[in-house]
């Protein structure tokens, strides 16, 4: 090969060499995606008694009504007005690791951010409570594997979620007294009648919630989503008392504490921390 001033000089092809480093950079960059990918699976831990039925017959548990509770205060509300009585046992949680979830006590995995709750005089019902984050590419394993866990015949799902006012979009004004409300949203399998008005546009339901109703569209399961609109963080009683009617519509599938003590309360309300305030 000629150069511009005259001289020849070999040609040297490194063609076969960078096919080489290619091919190891590929393989390297599969194996971390893999590595990533076992490390953010979602894991589903049941109790003995729950593995031994979905090891056996159909390898699904009968549900009737299946409800999940997203979000501190939709949890909250079924710690306080639910699951506070003796009829309810833990039978099962899932796992997961994501950067969020990391960034929260340095753990990579919280039992108590996502467990399952079965009826005890009627096994058919099933309570599930998420208050950890879950990432966009997890909500599709998460909500294929606890679907898949569940006879989708005859069941109904009801999701509770909480959500910023401050999101909520209107042209109306929101008075401070409004605050907080019901907002619905219903797969087209589902018959009931909604308690409060259907979230409008281009309101939307985002995260979990979203995940599982789009997965009850799909496979024709009745569904029906409240979506409580709040201006606090916390857990808040009145927020949590918001969620009540909802409950009220299941029957005597789920037994409600009308009137739950201020012990319970006080358990589960946490004041909101002051201590970020500058004028301390």
């Amino acid at each position: 090969m000629a150069t511009f001033f005259g001289e020849v000089v070999s040609v040297y092809s490194r063609a076969v060499e960078e096919d080489e480093e290619d091919f190891d950079e590929n393989e390297e960059d599969e194996q971390i995606r893999r590595e990533l990918e076992e490390k953010r699976e979602v894991h589903l831990q049941w109790s003995p008694e729950v593995e031994e039925l979905l090891r056996s017959g159909s390898k699904r548990l009968q549900c009737s009504d299946f409800i999940l509770a997203v979000g501190h205060n939709a949890a909250r509300f079924l710690s306080v007005y639910v699951l506070n009585s003796a009829n309810w046992d833990a039978v099962g949680h899932a796992s997961l690791w994501n950067e969020r979830t990391q960034a929260v006590g340095g753990q990579t995995s919280e039992e108590s951010a996502c467990v399952f709750y079965r009826n005890k005089d009627n096994t058919s019902v099933l309570i599930c409570q998420v208050t950890c984050y879950i990432a966009e590419d997890q909500l599709f394993q998460w909500t294929e594997k606890v679907f898949g866990c569940l006879q989708q015949r005859g069941l109904n799902v009801m999701v509770l979620s909480d959500s910023p006012v401050a999101e909520y979009k209107t042209p109306d004004y929101i008075s401070s007294s409004s605050v907080p409300f019901l907002r619905s949203l219903q797969t087209s399998a589902s018959s009931s009648q909604a308690l409060c008005p259907s979230l409008e546009q281009p309101n939307m339901v985002t995260g979990l919630p979203a995940a599982v109703l789009s997965h009850c569209q799909v496979h024709h399961i009745p569904t029906i989503a409240y979506q409580c609109y709040s201006d606090v963080i916390t857990p808040d009683s009145i927020t949590m008392e918001t969620y009540k009617p909802a409950l009220t519509r299941l029957g005597k599938s789920i037994q409600l504490e009308p009137f739950p003590s201020a012990d319970v309360l006080r358990k589960f309300v946490k004041a909101s921390d002051i201590q970020s305030n500058l004028y301390i």
